[in-house]
């Protein structure tokens, strides 16, 4: 009777701890069955969607001097090397060149020869503005596959250029002489380079280039009256 009660007691007893435990296994991730632990997935993360490419972006094309600008498809704007330019853009720099050359020749002499501290001055920021300028130049010439040769063109009848007897008499000049005849052939000089570089502004076709003339021309204008007023001419 005793070993009827036990049997019935311990029945009873895992009726109710085998749910139990099955309900603490689930909850840890375990198997209700083997008892073994299950991995634990970690949570989904949601990865946002890459967004798209737009397809219908534009692109402002600049137009040529004196013309409107305009828009293109962006797919159809490709790199299109070195700007368009015509023969006279490369007479320009072909003829400015040894134009630029000139006066870095005549620039420096004032630092042995100059009496005035302003002509000196001048000279240097001649020498600190042309040489640069006849880099750019040069380099301008060679991406085009160009060469600085200006076959059939006398350089000497250039606006501005000096000739070599005047070249020599700025040589063997000091002091006030000097100076007075370096005001003289360096005003004469830019002017020519001032002629050069706005007759390209009606007739070049590379804006870069039209830019960098009008950049001489405007430099070279002030210095012409700097040199003036050195001399109160």
């Amino acid at each position: 009777m005793t070993s009827r009660r036990t049997r019935t007691l311990a029945l009873v007893t895992l009726a109710l701890v085998l749910p139990l435990m099955a309900f603490i296994l689930a909850r840890a991730g375990g198997d209700p069955e083997t008892g073994a632990a299950q991995p634990v997935s970690a949570p989904a993360t949601s990865t946002p969607a890459a967004s798209p490419v737009p397809t219908d972006l534009t692109v402002i094309v600049p137009g040529r001097p004196g013309e409107s600008a305009a828009t293109r498809p962006a797919h159809e704007v490709r790199d299109a090397g070195p700007a368009p330019h015509n023969s006279l853009d490369v007479m320009f720099v072909r003829m400015m060149i040894p134009h630029h050359a000139q006066a870095l020749e005549m620039a420096e002499l004032a630092p042995d020869r100059a009496t005035d501290a302003d002509i000196r001055a001048l000279a240097d920021r001649i020498r600190a503005s042309q040489g640069p300028e006849m880099g750019f130049m040069r380099g301008w010439l060679q991406t085009r596959g160009l060469t600085a040769e200006l076959q059939g063109h006398d350089h000497s009848a250039m606006r501005g250029m000096q000739s070599p007897e005047k070249m020599r008499q700025l040589a063997a000049a000091r002091g006030a002489d000097f100076d007075q005849l370096f005001v003289q052939m360096m005003t004469e000089h830019h002017q020519g380079a001032i002629a050069l570089a706005t007759d390209l502004l009606t007739v070049g076709s590379d804006l870069t280039l039209s830019e960098f003339a009008n950049s001489v021309a405007t430099e070279q204008t002030v210095e012409i009256d700097r040199m003036r007023e050195v001399l109160g001419n």
